[in-house]
């Protein structure tokens, strides 16, 4: 590099090299003041899987042997099977599809955070175990559309939360079925957003949040074109040449409720409808009125996957009159918006669509699960706890235990808060083998430590390896986690001759 000292003979160019030097100094500035970014991996799923039992694996749809590590796990089902019977069992001992993601995915270290059920419609939520503390004000919403609105075999449910500190809705959706249904399909959808309402002031709706997520069987076709050229251009892979013709593409372009979402390019081949166990589209044979057999379907993209980002604030409209009630109100609402702005300039968020495909291997339904795979680029609005736990002591059967907690930041806090005792594993927030309430069971109290007892008859017999969980009743959110424990085995038990197959049977019932 040549020294500035060294072009004296030159002082234009010694002013040149100068100003050049500053303005690559104000440039590494500005890169060193810029916010920390993190990154986190969101796996979707939509998958209408025609009241099907679940599949014996899911481990190709989840990517699991992806070397990526995920964070995020959102997967909305519709048509779960929702006999009467089979339902009311379903709300009380989860169905058999959750069971089947909880029990694939806790092994690997995702707790279900949440989950909403109505009729056909499921949506779970999964995290990473380390990202629990840091997801709150967690609500779940749902809107009939079907049948007058009130049977829910149509219709949508959502899961609002804070994900540090950034608000994300997802929002899974049924809607009409039947080509000629597509402005319906937009009423419904209009109407979910225009219903669904949620206990917040920042974010009552779901278009307030920083990022909503569109997805499910939304159910729209592929006009016009008649089947030989739709299964010609399949067949060829010309995905491209349908594009024009799909009648969500084309309700986009004519409807402002739709404009703002995003949705990758459709690359791959339309996931409805298929013959069951098949890679086949609909090859029911034409029949007689009298052996009516149904038309068959036109193959479409009925299920998908959107994204918007909310847009930034717009200034107000000018106006003479100061006074009018009107002005001041939107000047308010512009006031408002720009705090928000002013938010999403100091934590940024960004979302990038990494991958957008079906995965035609799964034949139970006659629709091919659609997965999403998304970074969610952001700056964390906080990046420690609210609350830190800890086991105190060494803990067996064989005597109460003692809690530790401190509160490191102020909440809402309620006698009804309670700290959980979790096996390591544990696949979601209601899986806790036992639990002390924060209140009743205080045994020292002091300005920054606080200790509660856990009843030595609570404790496991065969002990293992556990988690403590405080979980806030207000914000109906797990805000602080301990490091993994050892409670070790009943001396008493043992030397007793109490710990039987009995017993080893009943430990083993608990942990799965």
């Amino acid at each position: 590099m040549t020294c500035v000292d060294d072009l004296e003979a030159d002082r234009k160019l010694r002013e040149e090299v100068a100003r050049t030097l500053d303005g690559a100094l104000m440039i590494c500035g500005k890169r060193a003041s810029k916010p920390k970014q993190d990154r986190f991996r969101l796996h979707m799923v939509t998958w209408n899987v025609a009241t099907a039992e679940p599949p014996d694996n899911v481990s190709s749809l989840l990517r699991l042997q992806s070397p990526k590590t995920t964070d995020l796990y959102v997967i909305g089902l519709q048509e779960v099977k929702a006999a009467p019977l089979k339902f009311v069992a379903d709300l009380a001992f989860e169905d058999s599809w959750s069971h089947l993601f909880m029990n694939t995915l806790a092994p690997l270290g995702y707790i279900k955070v949440s989950s909403i059920r109505m009729q056909g419609l499921l949506l779970l939520f999964f995290s990473r175990l380390e990202h629990i503390p840091f997801i709150r004000d967690i609500q779940v919403s749902y809107t009939r559309t079907g049948i007058y609105g009130y049977w829910g075999n149509k219709g949508g449910v959502s899961i609002r939360l804070s994900f540090y500190g950034h608000m994300l809705c997802f929002l899974n959706c049924h809607l009409a079925a039947h080509m000629i249904y597509a402005k319906v399909r937009v009423e419904e959808f209009e109407h979910i957003l225009g219903v669904q309402a949620y206990s917040s002031q920042k974010c009552p709706h779901i278009l307030d949040h920083k990022v909503v997520f569109w997805f499910g069987d939304l159910n729209f076709r592929i006009a016009d074109h008649g089947m030989h050229f739709v299964r010609t251009c399949i067949n060829n892979e010309q995905f491209h040449l349908l594009w024009p013709k799909d009648q969500l593409i084309m309700m986009k372009k004519e409807t402002s409720s739709l404009q703002e979402f995003q949705e990758g390019p459709l690359d791959f081949q339309p996931t409805y409808k298929f013959d069951l166990n098949s890679d086949s589209y609909d090859s029911r044979v034409q029949k007689t009125w009298l052996g009516y057999n149904g038309k068959k379907r036109k193959p479409a993209w009925t299920d998908r996957i959107l994204w918007r980002v909310k847009p930034k604030a717009s200034p107000p409209p000018d106006d003479d009159d100061d006074d009018d009630d009107d002005s001041n109100e939107e000047g308010l609402q512009w006031m408002k918006q720009q705090a928000l702005a002013k938010e999403e300039e100091d934590f940024p968020l960004k979302i990038t669509q990494d991958a957008y495909t079906s995965h035609t291997e799964y034949g139970i339904s006659d629709h091919k699960p659609v997965v999403g795979l998304f970074q969610l680029e952001l700056k964390k609005m906080h990046d420690t706890p609210l609350v830190r736990v800890c086991a105190e002591g060494e803990w067996s059967s064989d005597f109460d235990a003692v809690v530790n907690y401190t509160i490191l930041q102020p909440f809402p806090s309620s006698a009804w808060d309670w700290i959980g005792l979790y096996k390591v594993g544990f696949k979601s927030m209601t899986d806790y083998v036992t639990y002390t309430w924060v209140k009743d069971d205080q045994v020292s109290l002091s300005d920054e430590l606080v200790q509660v007892y856990v009843s030595k008859d609570e404790i496991p017999l065969l002990g293992g390896d556990f988690l403590l969980c405080y979980y806030s009743s207000n914000l109906q959110c797990i805000l602080g986690i301990s490091e993994p424990f050892r409670i070790q085995e009943s001396k008493a038990a043992i030397e007793g001759g109490l710990i039987a197959d009995n017993i080893d049977g009943l430990d083993q019932a608990m942990s799965g």
